[in-house]
């Protein structure tokens, strides 16, 4: 702090003379030296008790205020190319303490939630926008004052007066004894149970059963209702929002059809119950069905390249690349990260990145770029305990596999009945673009590369 600055405004204020001048002022340079020494934006214990000592009430109140100016602004994160604003929603409030890259709050976009972070360690000072405000790319989000955390809660005068004398009423008062009807004596102590009163005899009623009118079913007196029947409002985030058009939009533009079957998973659970520890020892992750799934996905999909094309205006888009949207659920709702280039992976690959593009979801860090593109999407709602469901396309994919759960049923082996775990699969394609006979075998292919993993190896 200069000291023009501070002779400026001890002018202003009218507080200081001639005579003692010369004096404050020396003690502002003191403090001004202690700032230049230590710049930061909240003040440590020595300047707080600089400011205490050897200043005024009004030189105290423009040293807190020039901190308060010098506070550090964070703003709105940029966002992706396709996406120019989104809501703010907090995390933290006003006189919280966070640390270098606390997140504060986020921005829900259409498509996924930018974490905003803290640039400094100090006390958020003020929110500027709030919350559920729709922002944009630069703006100004919340200010914080830097500092640690015991800088950020500064004491007063008096709290340091109370520690240094203690109270010495609390040590030289004797203690009272507790008033003799608090204590109980002996000989009230009850030793047996008091007599129970007998019941008054009400007399009985002698008016006949005919002439009692029964109690009228709208009663004033009595209940009308049942339990609670309270309702809430709650605004959509701009994710449901999204979803709900996206769905929509696909059911308007695609001519849908759903065709099914069946998975007997006897060899796949097999194949994972004995592989799965070394599994997890030699690539860290859990061997699971879904890994099996995506793996023939991008056979089939290979074998049904129509599958994997889209409408585009007047013609069909054809892809030599296999790139796999697993439809993950989170609290917000539901995102689709891709797994690039599937056809070229093995199951520990697969496993790998599905394993990471999960934990990104649940934590909040997708980005879009996670899941642009995508030629063909998995929803596993088996997870769930699902049955049977028929899924809806991602738009401006062609077709989608839903998985469900695995139930074991009675199904015919070589003409006997026997108890498998079996599974129904659904695939919802576009038939505008994918016609029956493509669409069943692409499934059967799904069916044969999951029932029997050798398929995969001499490429049937």
């Amino acid at each position: 702090m200069c000291k023009a600055m501070m002779a400026g405004f001890a002018v202003a204020c009218g507080r200081l003379s001639g005579r003692n001048f010369s004096k404050i002022f020396t003690r502002t340079a003191t403090f001004s030296r202690c700032l230049s020494k230590r710049p930061r934006n909240v003040p440590s214990r020595l300047e707080q008790r600089i400011l205490r000592v050897h200043l005024t009430e009004a030189q105290r109140d423009f040293h807190l205020t020039a901190w308060r100016l010098a506070d550090t602004t964070v703003s709105c994160p940029p966002f992706a190319d396709s996406i120019t604003e989104g809501d703010m929603r907090w995390e933290k409030a006003v006189g919280d303490f966070v640390n270098v890259d606390d997140t504060i709050g986020e921005v829900e976009t259409d498509k996924t939630s930018l974490a905003v972070k803290s640039t400094v360690s100090g006390t958020i000072t003020a929110l500027l926008v709030e919350d559920g405000t729709t922002v944009t790319p630069g703006t100004a989000l919340v200010t914080i004052a830097a500092g640690d955390a015991a800088a950020a809660a500064p004491s007063s005068p008096a709290d340091e007066t109370s520690e240094k004398k203690p109270d010495k009423s609390s040590e030289e008062k004797p203690v009272e004894p507790p008033p003799a009807s608090a204590t109980p004596e002996k000989a009230s102590i009850p030793t047996s149970m008091p007599k129970v009163p007998p019941l008054p005899k009400a007399p009985m009623s002698t008016t006949p059963a005919s002439q009692v009118k029964p109690i009228a079913a709208t009663d004033a007196s009595l209940p009308t209702s049942v339990g609670s029947r309270s309702e809430e409002r709650v605004k959509m985030n701009r994710m449901r929002i999204r979803i709900a058009e996206r769905l929509k939009e696909a059911q308007n533009t695609c001519a849908m059809l759903t065709t099914f079957n069946e998975i007997d998973m006897s060899n796949v659970m097999e194949l994972r119950t004995k592989y799965k520890d070394a599994f997890l020892k030699k690539h860290g992750v859990k061997l699971g069905f879904m890994s099996a799934f995506v793996k023939a996905a991008g056979f089939a999909l290979r074998d049904q390249p129509v599958v994997n094309a889209v409408i585009d205006g007047n013609e069909i888009v054809y892809r030599d690349y296999v790139d796999v949207s697993v439809a993950v659920s989170t609290p917000k709702g539901l995102v689709v990260p891709v797994l690039r280039n599937v056809e070229s992976m093995n199951y520990a690959e697969i496993e790998k990145g599905i394993e990471e593009l999960g934990v990104k979801a649940r934590d909040g860090l997708l980005a879009v770029e996670d899941m642009d593109g995508g030629t063909f999407t998995i929803s596993n709602g088996g997870v769930f305990g699902s049955m049977f469901g028929t899924p809806i396309i991602n738009p401006p994919q062609s077709a989608i596999l839903g998985m469900h759960g695995i139930f074991d049923r009675p199904v015919a082996i070589k003409g006997q009945v026997e108890i498998r775990p079996m599974m129904y699969i659904a695939l919802t394609y576009d038939h505008r673009l994918i016609d029956g006979r493509e669409a069943v075998t692409f499934l059967r292919k799904i069916k044969s590369a999951v029932e029997d993993p050798r398929v995969l190896l001499v490429d049937l």
